[in-house]
């Protein structure tokens, strides 16, 4: 069942409300005694979802990088080269396939001559958008693309269009990429590394309509032309192109650049971020771990958004890309509070609660729903920035409710979309907020797995899972079933460096299989569930 847009309908005494996705639907329904029910077309999937939607954001900012990643070679804390060993180690749990990096707003006065060479001999400079703190450069090129290598995962970089030249793009392209002898390549073996890098993805720009450059997107097109013109694939190494998209439902920025430039990208961003009832401004918007239940609701609400903005935003692509091309990067997204009381507010460091947890459940639900177009997200960011994985403090360091939605959902990774139709009772204050969203998919093994969220707060739920298809059905019907569950006492409940596991995940128990494809699944309240059918 496809949707473009949210729908809400009156059925003698039901109202219902329909959530419109690529291949699914939620239906709310306020019927008494109405069965919360989940049917998964087990044999029509046609999209891969693509490993890169789990992906990671890290910006200069904060503590993201100095402390996050980088802690120095001569550090008494455990490092390969500088690099923290706890961080790599616990974000290859994840199966991290992308880290994008170095902004974020950061890209845009970035340049990256100042962070390659001997790091006691690189100059200083000043991050203007994020505290006016001296930026060292010891983490530059050769660090993140090391760092990259650790993990295991693909290099996305954003480049400088705001202050930087086109020369300096083509050159920073050719200084990672090139094989062969030049001046860029020559220089890179001179500072320690040989053969050339594999940088996957690059963009050019980032959020040129604000940080960026304040640009109208017709003069941003423009010049995104002009600059990726000499993004070149060298020695082997064809890179994605990915021009800077808009903020949330700018969709005149969507239409206007992708009318203009569209033939010249492979890609193009969106960035989404959400938040409970407060505005954007400075402390308005709310307390991370203080809030009552109405906050709740209101941060479930907004983020329920990226399903409609989604739609729409395919809706414009298919018109200028009727062929499906040109990819939807939506690689800053996340939940965005008041800096932590007693935090510098312009490093934006905030806790993470299993209100948090649920919110990504939703958003990486949706990428997983639109994967047809949506073949990369990156939260916002890694290490103790906004929606953080991780959260460091010296040598200490925890992980996040959020890191464990990334470590359930990871099966979803390269896996095959199933068509899903969910039919759900309401909740909050009107009753007619969805109380369940959900994703399926099947993977090489033939294993389908179903990732729930319970938007409720306050109630536990029972849902009814139907593996439909034919043969399928009948097989899975009567296969192995397991499920584990994110949950917790509370709804601000969140991990601190006293007790770092006081939200993890556990199994889940309850689940009956009834055999013939139906499943019956006890949802906790407040909580992310994954199910594991072979």
């Amino acid at each position: 069942m496809r949707l473009s847009t949210f729908k809400k309908l009156v059925c003698v005494g039901i109202v219902i409300f329909v959530v419109g996705v690529s291949g699914a639907a939620t239906t709310v329904t306020s019927e008494p005694g109405a069965a919360n029910r989940l049917v998964v077309r087990a044999d029509q999937g046609r999209y891969t979802i693509a490993p890169e939607i789990y992906g990671h954001f890290a910006e200069h900012l904060g503590r993201c990088v100095y402390e996050g990643f980088w802690v120095g070679p001569d550090s008494a804390i455990p490092n390969v080269r500088g690099i923290r060993t706890d961080v790599v180690e616990a974000l290859r749990k994840l199966d991290i396939p992308v880290l994008r990096w170095p902004g974020g707003c950061f890209a845009d006065e970035y340049h990256w001559t100042d962070g390659i060479g001997p790091r006691d001999q690189r100059p200083e400079m000043v991050n203007t958008h994020w505290g006016m703190v001296t930026e060292t450069n010891a983490f530059g090129t050769h660090e993140f693309l090391d760092l990259c290598e650790m993990l295991g995962c693909e290099a996305y970089i954003a480049g400088n269009v705001g202050s930087g030249t086109i020369e300096e793009m083509q050159d920073w392209v050719e200084y990672m990429t090139f094989a062969g002898s030049s001046e860029m390549a020559d220089l890179r073996r001179k500072n320690g590394r040989d053969e050339p890098w594999r940088v996957k993805f690059f963009g050019v720009g980032n959020e040129n309509w604000g940080c960026g450059g304040n640009m109208t997107p017709a003069h941003y097109a423009d010049l995104y032309k002009t600059y990726q013109t000499y993004v070149r694939g060298y020695s082997g190494n064809p890179i994605v192109k990915v021009a800077c998209g808009p903020s949330s439902d700018d969709y005149d920025w969507l239409e206007t650049v992708l009318r203009n430039a569209g033939r010249y990208m492979d890609a193009i961003s969106l960035h989404h971020y959400v938040r409970g009832s407060g505005g954007w401004g400075a402390g308005q918007k709310g307390s991370a771990t203080d809030f009552e239940e109405d906050e709740w609701f209101a941060l479930m609400r907004n983020t329920l958004t990226i399903y409609p903005l989604l739609e729409r935003s395919k809706e414009i692509m298919d018109r200028y890309d009727r062929q499906g091309r040109i990819a939807l990067f939506v690689d800053e997204w996340g939940t965005w509070w008041n800096a932590e009381p007693g935090t510098n507010p312009a490093f934006l460091y905030q806790q993470n609660t299993v209100r948090d947890a649920v919110s990504a459940g939703i958003f990486l639900n949706a990428f997983n729903e639109h994967c047809d177009r949506v073949k990369m997200g990156n939260i916002a960011q890694t290490n103790n920035v906004l929606q953080a994985m991780i959260l460091t403090k010296g040598p200490q360091m925890i992980v996040t409710p959020t890191y464990h939605v990334f470590e359930m959902y990871k099966v979803h990774q390269g896996a095959t979309l199933l068509p899903s139709d969910m039919t759900c009772r309401g909740c909050g204050p009107d009753g007619k907020q969805a109380s369940l969203v959900a994703s399926a998919s099947r993977d090489a093994a033939g294993t389908i797995h179903i990732s729930i969220c319970n938007l409720d707060p306050q109630s536990a739920t029972e849902l009814v899972c139907e593996i439909a298809g034919g043969e399928s059905g009948r097989v899975y019907g009567r296969g192995q079933l397991s499920g584990r569950v994110l949950t917790a006492s509370r709804m601000n409940a969140h991990n601190t460096f006293e007790n770092p596991e006081a939200v993890k995940p556990a199994v889940l128990e309850g689940l009956s299989n009834a055999g013939n494809g139906r499943i019956t699944v006890p949802v906790p309240a407040r909580s992310v569930v994954v199910l594991a059918i072979k």
